[in-house]
């Protein structure tokens, strides 16, 4: 026999940590390799993580709702194992160099300064200094874990000494908000709402998201009357024969993605030092459920017809409200086009999905009187089209561009257009 050690896979580009949002299996636990252990959080994914052995489970390191960098050990499996098999091993591991100092020089250590909010707190309640800590993540990453073995050993220091100053900066902030904005009190009929590790994800990467980018925002109105009455004239019998529906998101979705092609600025992410413009142009969709929302992604837009990408929406969605969403389905979003008007939204400010440059708000089509170009006034189907963009990547020459070719797209669609 041998204990295994499962580990936080990384479950997306640029990820770094992940959130167990629910357990789906108990020690003692008979499990096979890839079967399902955990649903696991990040960055608004909340994908099922296989195992990586067949054996039983002996304990669950990691607790439901906690959050844990990517390498950190979340579960322990007892697998079988022939003496032939343990042999070799232990002389490996006999063989191998203590932890030295002298050996820690040459150890990964690119994560050595990133902290998660849990350690900052840990160590600024405790005392510890940061710097001076030797982490066992990834990258060399400082862990909760290594923190509270500190502080368990009761080796923290006492010293008055300020903490270093991206501690003190990162704990600044909340005592200052705690000032400006304490805590409700409770009156008679008020409910408390735990929040749960789902809604946490999505908080930090929303807060992530607008304390790290400068957002900008602009907004261009269409007229979509063609469009609307293409769509509606064709719709039944779309259904009957392809099965799903034919929605006026994919239009849009197809008219980003072909203008995507055309300003491939607008595909980028910022990289500190550079800016990255991604070749593959692949659609982030927000899908919401009663209390989280979720942004697959439609791989390869730009080569899908009207028809292809309508499919993915009615797929993608389905995936989510069944749960069947997986992590490949959430990874390699370029930009992300969001459809508010679903909800009756006629104006909104997005907040861009991190790393990307920027998100496209679909509005609700209204009817509303236009001037027209011979002066007399008809009643026709408008949209606004608000576009949130990163102003470290993006300027406005490049987006109002963007935006006049998506508006000339939708509004040069009719009964010519093929949707197939």
């Amino acid at each position: 026999m041998a204990i295994e050690q499962m580990a936080m896979p990384q479950l997306g580009e640029s990820v770094t940590e992940g959130t167990i949002s629910k357990w789906l299996v108990s020690p003692g636990d008979q499990v096979n390799k890839y079967d399902p252990i955990a649903e696991v959080m990040t960055d608004k994914v909340n994908a099922e993580v296989p195992s990586s052995f067949t054996g039983t489970i002996t304990e669950l390191v990691g607790e439901e709702g906690q959050t844990l960098t990517v390498g950190e050990i979340i579960c322990k499996i007892e697998t079988e194992e022939t003496e032939t098999e343990e042999a070799p091993k232990r002389e490996e591991e006999q063989n191998t160099p203590s932890d030295t100092d002298a050996n820690r020089q040459g150890k990964d250590q690119s994560n050595k300064a990133r902290y998660s909010p849990a350690v900052l707190r840990l160590a600024g309640e405790h005392g510890i200094q940061l710097e001076e800590v030797e982490g066992t993540g990834a990258g060399g990453r400082i862990t909760r874990k290594d923190i509270q073995k500190i502080i368990d050993s009761g080796m923290q220091q006492k010293s008055e000494a300020p903490a270093p100053a991206a501690v003190q900066t990162t704990q600044q902030a909340p005592k200052q908000q705690q000032k400006q904005a304490p805590a409700p009190v409770l009156s008679a009929g008020d409910i408390e709402i735990p929040v749960t590790g789902v809604r946490k994800a999505i908080a930090a990467n929303m807060h992530k998201s607008k304390t790290e980018i400068p957002h900008a925002w602009t907004m261009m109105e269409v007229d979509v009357t063609n469009m609307t009455a293409y769509r509606n004239s064709i719709k039944d019998s779309f259904k009957q024969k392809e099965g799903f529906n034919l929605t006026f998101f994919a239009f849009f979705v197809k008219a980003a993605a072909q203008a995507l092609k055309e300003f491939p600025q607008m595909n980028s992410m910022w990289a500190g030092d550079k800016i990255v413009q991604k070749k593959d142009i692949n659609i982030s969709i927000a899908v919401a459920t009663e209390d989280s929302l979720f942004v697959p992604v439609i791989k390869h837009a730009d080569e899908k017809t009207i028809k292809g990408i309508a499919r993915e929406i009615t797929d993608l969605a389905k995936k989510v409200r069944n749960g069947k969403l997986t992590a490949d389905d959430m990874q390699g979003g370029t930009f992300t086009v969001n459809n508010t008007g679903s909800f009756g939204s006629v104006q909104s400010m997005g907040i861009i999905n991190h790393p990307q440059a920027a998100i496209l708000q679909v509005e609700s089509i209204v009817k509303r009187p236009v001037v027209m170009n011979n002066g007399m006034i008809a009643v026709r189907d408008m949209v606004n089209l608000c576009l949130s963009l990163d102003h470290r990547v993006l300027d406005g020459l490049v987006c109002g561009r963007f935006l006049g070719r998506v508006k000339e797209i939708l509004e040069n669609i009719d009964e010519n257009t093929s949707v197939y």
